[in-house]
This record gives structure tokens, sequence and C-alpha cells, in this order.
């Protein structure tokens, strides 16, 4: 059964590690995911993003999906279903489909229109039982489409949408999605420890998690990091591993054809990278 992510997170920050949360899209990804975190004594975050949610059909096809596969692979670990960077429409089609956690982005709106919106889901989240993400600041890179280069968030707003109830916040702390720059200047550790200082037992969210080095990760967890996001390393690793295989002429001897058998080294390849960050998340053994 999908579980909000409260819970877990609350865990995490008090415990000093941080929960993954994957973004899924497709069959393969999300099973790779569940399995892993099974086979780690893991709690987990399937992340779905509005552009992944179309790709698989709409969020009801998703929800069908993940629960019918926490069903049968026996996944007795604690899942959280969670919209990754909603719209405020896109949060509310998540609720009513059956996702356990939605994130609502409103850093593009201004402050007042931010704290607005989260209000009204906090409301809504609150009486259902699912958790609820925010975000202040805008997160660099390009999600969706939208570009953005890494800012970082005022400690005070952060607060500001922290004290309407919300279970969890993102801060843009010069993060960024995708691959990493070149000239990137690292994460702002005096803004996340303002931030931190704000929000108390806030649990805060990392976005961008793919490329910022091992020990820049530790340090955010220590400083109130509860939450990694991570999507392109797990594409990155999946699109190697077939390639490699494709590349080697496997697909052309027997049933190498055969999707079972073509999406097979990219599968394990995400498992792989998923225990990896299990391991420097600290949330292996914390089901």
């Amino acid at each position: 059964m999908l579980v909000s992510a409260k819970e877990m997170l609350d865990k995490a920050k008090a415990g000093h590690y941080a929960v993954g949360h994957f973004n899924i899209n497709n069959l393969e990804w999300a099973k790779a995911v569940l399995l892993t975190a099974q086979e780690n004594n893991s709690p987990v975050i399937l992340g779905v993003s509005e552009g992944a949610g179309k790709y698989m059909c709409g969020y009801k096809t998703i929800v069908g999906m993940v629960n019918g596969m926490l069903e049968n692979l026996k996944i007795t670990v604690p899942v959280a279903l969670h919209l990754d960077h909603g719209s405020y429409e896109g949060a509310l089609a998540c609720i009513e489909a059956g996702f356990s956690s939605v994130m609502f982005d409103g850093s593009h709106y201004p402050i007042e229109e931010n704290i607005a919106k989260t209000k009204e889901l906090v409301a809504i989240c609150a009486e259902k039982g699912i958790s609820l993400e925010a975000e202040v600041g805008s997160i660099g890179g390009v999600e969706d489409g939208v570009v953005g280069k890494g800012e970082c968030a005022d400690p005070d707003e952060c607060k500001m949408i922290a004290d309407l109830g919300v279970d969890m916040l993102a801060a843009g702390i010069g993060n960024i999605h995708g691959v990493y720059p070149d000239n990137w200047a690292g994460l702002s550790f005096d803004t996340l420890a303002a931030v931190q200082a704000k929000t108390g037992k806030m649990p805060l969210v990392l976005h961008g998690g793919t490329g910022i080095p091992t020990d820049m990760i530790k340090k955010a967890i220590d400083l109130g990091v509860s939450k990694i996001n991570v999507n392109t390393e797990c594409q990155l690793s999946f699109a190697a591993a077939t390639r490699a295989y494709i590349e080697a002429g496997k697909d052309k001897s027997g049933k190498g054809f055969d999707p079972r058998k073509l999406l097979a080294p990219g599968f394990e390849a995400i498992k792989a990278t998923v225990k990896e960050k299990m391991e420097l998340f600290g949330s292996i053994n914390k089901a």
C-alpha cells in the first residue's frame, strides 16, 4: 500500500539520513526502483513529473501500475508515489488519481501567490493524508522545458511557506536539474544552514541530485536535507547499458531483440544506480 512521505522523511530528518526520490519513466523504471528498495530494506519515493505522467498515459494508469507492482512483487518497505514539480492543477489531478504525495512548485509565482495556492493544497492534502512538498527559489537546469540557473532561496520566504503546514520544502541552494556544467559554483551551504535555522524540523529536499559530489551530498544531509531527487543519473546508466548491449550485437543473436532481453541490461543498470544512491543517502535498512 502506498504511504504518505511524511513519516519516512520525519524519521530521516531525525536520523540524519535521506530518502531517495527516483523518477520513474515506465514499467522497467518503477519495477527496478521498487525491487532495489525491497532488497535493501529502504524506504523509497517514486517521482513522476507531469511530462512523464503524460507519457505513461495519465496518473490513473501510473497508480494502477504501481499498486499492482506493490502487490505482485510483495513490497513491504514504505513507498510513496509523488508528483514532481507539479502545477496547481497537476497536484489536484494526482490527489484525485490516488497519489500518496504531491509537490506543488509555486516558485515561479510571486511569493504571495505561492503562499495562497500552497495554503489551499495544505488543507486538501491534510484531509486526505497525502504529504505535500512546496518549493521556494527555483531550481536551475531544464525541468520539463523550464530553464533556471540555480538560484538561492530567501530563508524568510522559506519560513513563510514552511509555516503553512507543508511536510517538506525544496529550497534552491544553487542546485540544478540535469548534468552539472563545468563552471558550476557548488551548493550554497550558507543558504542551506540559514533555511534550516528558520524551518527547524521541516525535512528539506535537494533537487538535481545527479552529479553533486558525494562530500557535498553528505554535508547537505548533515544540514537537514532528508529527501534527494535523482533522475538523470538513472537515465544515463540505462542508456549506457542499452547501448553496450546493442553495440555488442546481442540484439541480433537468438531472440536478443525481445524487449524483455533488450531492456534487461538497462534495468539492471538502474538497480545498481539506485542501490549506490541509497548507500550514499544512508537509507539502507531504515524501512
